[in-house]
């Protein structure tokens, strides 16, 4: 079935920023214990192909006109790369991260990285374009594959896929004060805003160390974790003090900037903290994560940091602040302006977005368990070349245990520097989870 259609504005944004800055597109990695053949995997995709129609589409320009054509799509890429140690995988992530997607053949590309010196241990990379997915829809796609794999090496009989229905795009999903004469005005009306907010604020970033145009400019991964056992403590932590994972992770990050940018003088400032958030609860009806699509949203606070800031004090801030502006329709809002923002962006290469930005898709509910394979990690990050200057980090939870990826913008910030953030901040939420347990001691 043929599923042609013009992309919508976000979707349009999502490709302007795959063709011009390598910015977006999100891998997803999974280690699983149990070796995946290659032509297990071809199979595997031919029938996610079926599955998926986005991912039988390519993007086709005709005059000024974007649009997804499903006649002409190429099979998905599959490459094997072999490596001697485990850790390895995140460099072929960076590769990945600073590779475009040739969208005119296809919108996904796989690579499974098998471990030398491990034999059982290989790792899951699926790089697709952001105007087709999100962050939960990738983990699930990860989940789905999978399942193709241990039907195919179980010698079980698929004798068809059942194909999902393709989904509008996202400005066809929201409500309807969005739409027409009022979401233009509501649009205009909240750009103004948003730029008054930091006209006013004037929040500090860590800046440039050193400049490129956005053409050299590359990406990069740093990646962290928490045990269960830290897990469990920081979890338990955001409870106790009537807040989330999220907003702990949003202050744990402004305040470690804060820190760095002011040296440790005790001094006010201020930085913003861009969340970027799941859309599917919002919508009405809400959709599955199964359907890929890109329903994320994000939402720009601004915060003030005092030397005598309080940790908590802030999460609970964050808090606030974004339960109010989700109220007030910001994450629909921030669809409607989401490609003006971006074209500045562009227009504007100096300019650095946000302080920090996260990314937390929270506890991840799919089964570790698919016969020959048992899925031990899973974890995503998006490429992040256009956005310099910003610490931006990329959550997720899988079996108890708290994975984090870290993207930054090169040259801008060096490998150092982001280490020794990352360094800091991890310090900083282990110091949290140890204070609590020294307290309830007391």
């Amino acid at each position: 079935m043929i599923y042609n259609r013009k992309l919508g504005r976000l979707e349009e944004a999502m490709e302007i920023l795959n063709s011009r800055a390598k910015t977006w597109n999100i891998v997803t990695i999974s280690c699983i214990n149990g070796l995946i053949y290659e032509e297990t995997m071809r199979q595997a995709l031919e029938m996610i192909q079926c599955r998926h129609p986005r991912l039988n589409c390519r993007i086709v320009r005709f005059k000024n006109s974007l649009s997804f054509q499903s006649q002409g799509t190429a099979d998905i890429p599959l490459r094997l790369v072999k490596v001697l140690d485990k850790h390895q995988w995140q460099e072929v992530v960076s590769e990945e991260m600073n590779q475009k997607i040739d969208s005119s053949k296809h919108l996904l590309r796989v690579v499974i990285v098998h471990v030398l010196g491990d034999s059982k241990i290989n790792y899951l990379l699926t790089t697709i374009h952001h105007a087709i997915a999100d962050g939960l829809s990738c983990i699930q796609l990860h989940s789905e594959i999978l399942t193709f794999c241990q039907k195919i090496v179980s010698g079980e009989q698929i004798n068809s896929v059942t194909s999902l229905t393709p989904l509008p795009p996202i400005e066809e999903l929201i409500p309807q004060w969005t739409k027409g004469l009022k979401g233009r005005i509501n649009s205009t009306f909240f750009l103004l805003q948003l730029g008054l907010k930091e006209l006013w604020n004037r929040p500090k970033t860590l800046g440039f160390e050193k400049y490129a145009p956005i053409a050299k400019r590359s990406s990069n991964i740093i990646h962290r974790q928490l045990d269960q056992e830290l897990t469990h403590k920081f979890v338990n932590c955001c409870r106790e003090e009537n807040t989330t994972v999220h907003n702990a992770l949003c202050a744990a990050m402004m305040l470690t900037v804060a820190k760095t940018i002011t040296k440790g003088q005790r001094k006010d400032i201020r930085v913003n903290c861009l969340s970027y958030l799941d859309l599917r609860r919002h919508l009405q009806p809400q959709i599955s994560e199964k359907n890929l699509a890109i329903l994320a949203s994000s939402i720009m606070q601004f915060h003030l940091i005092k030397p005598n800031s309080s940790f908590w004090e802030l999460a609970r801030e964050v808090k606030q602040q974004l339960e109010a502006s989700q109220k007030h329709g910001e994450l629909f809002k921030m669809i409607l302006i989401a490609k003006k923002l971006i074209d500045l962006c562009c227009i504007y290469p100096k300019k650095i977005a946000a302080t920090v930005s996260v990314s937390n898709v929270g506890k991840i509910n799919i089964p570790t368990n698919y016969g020959n394979f048992e899925l031990e990690e899973i974890s995503f990050i998006s490429s992040n070349c256009l956005f310099a200057g910003v610490f931006s980090i990329h959550v997720s939870t899988f079996q108890g245990k708290m994975l984090l990826n870290v993207a930054f913008s090169q040259p801008s910030i060096s490998q150092n520097t982001m280490e020794y953030l990352v360094d800091n901040f991890m310090s900083n939420i282990i110091e949290i989870c140890n204070f609590k347990d020294n307290s309830s001691e007391i």
